[in-house]
């Protein structure tokens, strides 16, 4: 494939896939009472994912997407953590029966933000309604700026066992450009205190595609991240969206790298990586070859969720806090945004749902193609779509056959391994949603 090809398919505007349908397809027609419902249908024989959002940093970085606020005054963060309090409980007298939770995952904004004593209250409170397996992935998102030893020793003492650390990039000059400025003797820091509380499983979040960053600087950055030695590594394209995000306004576009760039830093990452012992899984992790991720991909388990890649099968994830997201085996559902509004309607006794989306079979069907994609790069149709008509589909592939992106054979689609990292444009030809809106996605690469 030239090159001029290659720039044209890294540049399309695709979403990530962590879902589907995509949550900006979700619609206020399924909103609190489909919600309750969902939630009395829980068995206790059905294992569920638990996902707490704490929208709070004290300050915000200029490339962040997620909802987040700053917060500095501690009153601010502790009635937060009472309003999520407050809305685990009202969800759990929904509950029928006590599910287990088999994963629990912080993330934020920066989680930790509440203190180890705010982060043992909200833990607490969840294990009134839900069983706490032995074996179950506890995990946190942490900002290594705020990292301290005795905020190490209370994550322990609470059962997290996996961190991630946002770490973006090493480069000085990359982190002025992007207002996060935290040198690799920080990270070191953060990473030493961890493992002296006993949390060993670690993972670092990098980006690409970041102001003044080239393929040398981020070179540098993935064989210094490497050499801490961390189980694994996620490197993220940076989505430049200031229309929805007002921060990244800061980020002057005119030090982003163009198509051509972004390409080839994504193929130098994950040289990089492997280069020092590291696996791929999927088009943006990597991880060590006796790491749980590594063995599920090579098994055929490797799943997808809002959190990315997982292990994690369960069909049901409940999603608490501003704005967080909850799958079920029948749809989504999303709580309000807006952290003032989400309070006010916690307070007044009502779910903060205020969107979802129900399914329906071709959902299912399409859902399952789509992540079959994105996990494995490969798809058999006659095996997840025995009977149902792609024809439409497979002759929107052909360009891409054409190209050498992907090929078609008997019903089974196969991305071309050089050509992994293209998989979500493959993915988007089966997206039902995907019109013109295509412009408030991410580039494909």
């Amino acid at each position: 494939m030239s090159r001029v090809m290659a720039r044209h398919y890294a540049s399309l505007a695709v979403p990530r896939y962590t879902s589907y349908p995509t949550a900006a397809d979700f619609s206020p027609q399924v909103g609190k009472d489909q919600y309750q419902t969902w939630l009395r249908r829980l068995r206790q024989s059905e294992p569920v994912s638990l996902y707490l959002h704490v929208p709070y940093c004290r300050d915000l970085c200029h490339y962040c997407g997620c909802h987040a606020k700053i917060a500095r005054r501690e009153t601010v963060i502790e009635a937060y953590a009472e309003t999520l309090i407050r809305e685990i409980r009202q969800a759990g007298s929904c509950l029928t029966e006590r599910p287990e939770a088999v994963h629990l995952h912080w993330g934020g904004g920066t989680p930790s933000i509440l203190g180890g004593n705010g982060i043992v209250r909200v833990t607490n409170v969840l294990q009134e309604y839900y069983d706490f397996s032995p074996v179950m992935e506890h995990a946190i998102e942490l900002d290594p700026r705020t990292v301290t030893q005795a905020l190490c020793d209370d994550l322990a003492r609470v059962g997290v066992n996996r961190v991630s650390l946002g770490v973006q990039d090493f480069n000085a000059d990359v982190q002025r450009a992007i207002g996060r400025v935290q040198p690799i003797i920080q990270v070191e820091a953060a990473v030493a205190a961890l493992e002296q509380a006993g949390i060993t499983r670690l993972n670092f979040d990098l980006i690409y595609g970041l102001p003044l960053q080239t393929v040398e600087t981020l070179r540098e950055t993935c064989e210094r991240v490497a050499e801490l030695r961390p189980s694994r590594i996620a490197c993220y394209g940076y989505a430049h969206l200031p229309a929805r995000r007002a921060n990244q306004r800061l980020i002057d576009t005119s030090l982003l790298p163009d198509a051509d760039a972004r390409y080839e830093q994504s193929q130098i990452v994950g040289e990089t990586f492997m280069a020092m012992g590291y696996e791929p899984v999927g088009i943006d992790h990597y991880a060590l070859p006796d790491d749980a991720l590594v063995i599920a991909a090579k098994s055929g388990q490797l799943r997808r969720n809002f959190q990315g890649y997982t292990n994690d099968d369960c069909p049901t994830l409940l999603g608490f806090g501003a704005s967080s997201i909850s799958q079920f085996k029948e749809g989504y559902t999303q709580n309000i945004a807006d952290i003032g509004q989400y309070k006010t309607s916690v307070h007044e006794e009502r779910a903060p749902v205020i969107r979802g989306y129900a399914f329906n079979d071709s959902d299912m069907l399409r859902g399952l193609i789509i992540e079959k994609l994105m996990c494995d790069f490969r798809v058999d149709l006659n095996e997840v779509a025995s009977g149902a008509n792609f024809s439409d589909e497979l002759a929107l592939l052909r360009p891409l056959v054409a190209d050498g992106i992907v090929t078609i054979h008997s019903g089974i689609i196969a991305m071309v391994p050089e050509h992994f990292a293209l998989v979500r444009v493959v993915a988007a030809v089966f997206d039902e949603f995907r019109r013109e809106s295509a412009h408030s996605f991410s580039m494909a690469i």
